[in-house]
């Protein structure tokens, strides 16, 4: 965006776009802010107040999920639709001040769900982007909390706390494993609500691994 004195505006995230331009709230579409480097990001600027910055976004199973530690570091996917935004970009947007975390959920019938965390952070990629989470409430219950304190996991790059197995090739996907999962959010897409812990799936919602259709990972402070 360019202001009118032709120099572009810089936001570090949508909550800061939002306290700056009060006349985008309502308006959730895609965004460019500078985290640790330009990005396009999707801002919901309507869901409780709004200026989220959505890390994570998953419709359908266009985009391949199942990826390398570079690609999630550095971020892959398309922010309209299915995206993750890097691992380098949340560990940026959350080192200088605790950011609130909001997670939605919709299963294949329709039904919602989300669960918000009052803190979180991740440290950076010399600490493999250990998450900091804590401070559930919501109505999809807590499969996150289990996670606090586990470093990132990709298909190769194994740091989870199981030792017979890398979590990340066991369940398709890339997480804060432990020893593995409750949640998996950047697990393998399914068309349908089939159950098995490969998929995207937040146990503590339906206490039961079933596959979800659409999730929303964001952040504000």
């Amino acid at each position: 965006m360019v202001s009118q004195n032709g120099k572009e505006k810089i936001y570090k995230d949508c909550s800061e776009i939002l306290k700056r331009e009060p006349s985008k709230k309502g308006q959730d579409r895609v965004y460019v802010i500078y985290a640790d480097t330009k990005r396009e990001v999707f801002c919901d600027m309507t869901t409780d107040g709004g200026g989220w910055t959505v890390i994570q976004k998953r419709e359908d199973g266009d985009v391949d999920f199942y990826r390398t530690w570079t690609e999630y570091k550095q971020g892959f996917g398309n922010a309209s639709k299915n995206y993750w935004i890097g691992n380098d970009a949340i560990h940026a947007l959350t080192k200088d001040k605790n950011q609130e975390l909001r997670i939605d959920l919709q299963r294949h019938n329709g039904e919602q769900a989300y669960a918000v965390y009052n803190t979180f952070y991740i440290g950076d990629e010399h600490n493999k982007y250990t998450i900091t989470v804590s401070g559930y409430n919501g109505t999809a219950g807590d499969s996150l909390t289990g996670h606090n304190g586990m470093e990132f996991t990709t298909k190769d790059q194994d740091n989870d706390k199981t030792s017979s197995e890398n979590c990340a090739i066991s369940y398709r996907g890339a997480w804060w494993y432990n020893r593995c999962l409750p949640a998996n959010l950047n697990g393998e897409y399914a068309q349908s609500a089939v159950i098995g812990p490969k998929y995207l799936v937040w146990k503590a919602w339906k206490d039961t691994f079933e596959a979800l259709q659409k999730t929303v990972i964001m952040i504000r402070h």
